[in-house]
């Protein structure tokens, strides 16, 4: 080979060097990683299985405060399975004029429930439907509703507000009262004497205790001056 060729061959595996060593260096600088929750994230609606973190405020402490108007909205991500006027036909999910206060599984014209809600028992009231529109899979496991539920506790209350308005009418239930303030700690130590109190506080400060001691007053009879100090006394002035 002559200068030119060895040359040009010189600058290809340089070139070759370069690009490998900039490869790993990119590597090491940018790397992917699996996320660790795969999708998007939908507004109001909560995944499969899951609980929806709202589900812990009482219902009856929303449905004062729903709006039935927002709840016809709400109400749309329903009706491509349910009609809810009154005589209206069952499609993929029952007919669901007048289901509030009803019971659980029953009627609607002969429509075919899953014997996971049918076993349920008892009647849609305002905590079973919050519970079931929370997470139907979790309320009734192995019921045929496939809507993974609604995340958004407010958005339940209107909801269920425009349910009841539909052939329903049942009383809204009361809201919740405020829980009364604990008890103050020791409260019953106000019952005890003055002097045993001072006496504890004493101790447990480490304060010394005999100027408490001393400050009863002498039983009626009692001697003011013990007898054998004052035979002391004597013999010494003596």
């Amino acid at each position: 080979m002559d200068n030119r060729t060895n040359t040009i061959a010189g600058w290809v595996l340089a070139g070759c060097g370069a690009a490998l060593g900039l490869s790993i260096v990119g590597g090491m600088m940018f790397h992917g990683e699996r996320p660790e929750k795969m999708g998007y994230a939908i507004e109001g609606v909560v995944a499969e299985g899951g609980e929806g973190a709202a589900a812990d405020v009482p219902i009856a402490s929303l449905l004062p405060t729903a709006d039935a108007a927002k709840g016809a909205e709400v109400f749309k991500k329903c009706a491509a399975c349910h009609t809810i006027n009154q005589g209206g036909a069952n499609g993929v999910g029952p007919n669901l004029y007048g289901t509030v206060g009803e019971e659980i599984a029953k009627g609607k014209a002969g429509y075919a429930f899953s014997s996971a809600l049918a076993g349920i028992g008892g009647k849609w009231d305002f905590d079973k439907l919050n519970a079931w529109l929370t997470s139907p899979r979790k309320f009734a496991p192995g019921t045929k509703m496939t809507f993974a539920g609604l995340g958004n506790a407010q958005d339940r209350a209107n909801v269920i507000l425009y349910l009841n308005q539909q052939g329903s009418n049942l009383p809204l239930p009361a809201a919740p009262a405020a829980g009364a303030a604990p008890a103050a700690k020791g409260a019953a130590a106000k019952d005890q004497p003055a002097t045993a109190n001072a006496a504890e506080a004493a101790a447990t400060k480490g304060a010394p205790t005999a100027d408490i001691a001393n400050t009863g007053t002498p039983a009626s009879g009692a001697p003011s001056v013990d007898p054998e100090a004052a035979r002391k006394g004597a013999r010494s002035e003596k």
